[in-house]
């Protein structure tokens, strides 16, 4: 009968298994989106683990327990992100029992495992390295590579976003504050964890010079007159003036409109007889019907006029406050420029006014800009009673032809 020690697998034979097992597992379970947490990391960390074990000059066993735990140190992100650490335990613990290894052996790997959490105690000399292993990537010319891995992985996988001066900010940080655990790494990586930190420092000013440079080349149009902005305002006053006068024409064509027909409508209603105005023509009087459409006709040519007559009259943006308080004057709500603003102010706020608005970079534009706003409040004012103009009109003809066509019904 076969025993349970024959059963159990060498050391190369574990630890080829382990291989072929997590790549499988990768290969299927893994997320693409986990583009740094992925098999070319466990490689990494195994190859690490290998290379500080025998520094450290572990055990055969010792060694194997520190392999097999670097393999399956992050399996549990086959099934979660956060917390995977356990999720891995339980698969190596599923695994090595199936492969028959010995229970203290498997105990062995499992507290390695639970070490590589942030959160979990690290106490023995294996769990030190398989954590310096998992961590050795910021002591080796490849950190800033995994590093932007490490970041996109992030942007996809936890929705956590970062600038690039943020990015680089945060990881000459975690590398000043990062400490090897065991003095093999600390021999293995120092060199390299120090140069890496010189390279974020020199990677962080250059992405903060960037920065500020792109800030300039926004903001630096302000400082001077440049002819694209000169340019814009050109165009922005001419369009509202152009669309404010296609405003008051119209609003002056309805007003002749119903002012004629105002006209005509009373004539109509009103006729003489023998030397007197009577109250209603004799139209009205034989057919009384009539007053209907000839009611409806008249409210709405007085409501279309009215709306028009209120589109058509001036309306000048001005700040009463700006008498009582003069000192105000720089206000960014209040545009010196324009007549109905700086008449509220005497000659002297007025002039102490323009020449703060003259020392100052962005005053002028701003004030051109506050400018703009107020005339497409009073534009949008113009068209609001236009439409209303028009809808009554239209509406009140619509009215008088369907009543009419009801007289003429009646009639009949």
């Amino acid at each position: 009968m076969e025993t349970t020690a024959t059963l159990q697998p060498t050391k190369a034979e574990i630890v080829k298994k382990a291989k072929a097992y997590i790549t499988k597992l990768f290969e299927e379970k893994l997320p693409k989106q986990l583009v740094y947490h992925n098999l070319d990391h466990t490689v990494n960390t195994v190859r690490e683990a290998r290379a500080l074990g025998q520094d450290a000059g572990l055990s055969e066993e010792d060694q194997e327990a520190l392999v097999l735990a670097a393999w399956f140190h992050d399996a549990g992100y086959t099934e979660e992100y956060d917390g995977h650490e356990y999720r891995s335990m339980v698969l190596a613990e599923q695994w090595l029992q199936e492969q028959h290894y010995p229970a203290d052996r498997t105990a062995l790997v499992v507290d390695m495992i639970r070490a590589t959490h942030r959160d979990e105690p690290r106490t023995t000399q294996l769990q030190h390295l398989l954590v310096d292993a998992d961590m050795s990537n910021t002591g080796r010319e490849d950190f800033a590579a995994r590093a932007e891995l490490l970041r996109a992985e992030w942007e996809v996988a936890q929705g956590r976003t970062f600038s690039n001066v943020g990015w680089a900010e945060s990881q000459l940080d975690f590398l000043m504050s990062f400490k090897f655990l065991t003095t093999v790494a600390k021999s293995r990586y120092k060199e390299q964890l120090k140069e890496n930190i010189k390279d974020q420092r020199k990677l962080l000013k250059k992405t903060e010079k960037k920065r500020k440079e792109k800030d300039k080349a926004r903001t630096e149009t302000f400082a001077e007159p440049k002819r694209g902005i000169e340019t814009m305002f050109r165009t922005m006053y001419g369009n509202h003036m152009k669309l404010s006068d296609m405003a008051d024409k119209k609003a002056n064509m309805m007003i002749s409109l119903n002012a004629v027909l105002i006209s005509v409508i009373i004539t109509y209603l009103g006729t003489k007889v023998g030397g007197k105005t009577a109250v209603l023509s004799p139209a009205i009087t034989h057919n009384p019907v009539l007053s209907i459409p000839m009611g409806i006709l008249l409210l709405t040519s007085l409501g279309s006029v009215v709306s028009a007559i209120l589109s058509a009259q001036p309306d000048v943006t001005s700040f009463k406050w700006l008498k009582k308080s003069p000192e105000i004057a720089t206000n960014r709500r209040v545009n010196l420029l324009f007549f109905g603003n700086f008449t509220k102010l005497n000659l002297d706020d007025f002039q102490g006014g323009m020449r703060e608005l003259m020392r100052q970079k962005d005053a002028l534009y701003t004030n051109m800009v506050t400018d703009v706003y107020y005339l497409g409040e009073v534009l949008s004012r113009k068209y609001r009673l236009l439409r209303v103009s028009y809808t009554i009109f239209m509406v009140g003809l619509i009215l008088t032809a369907l009543s009419f066509g009801i007289v003429l019904l009646y009639k009949l």
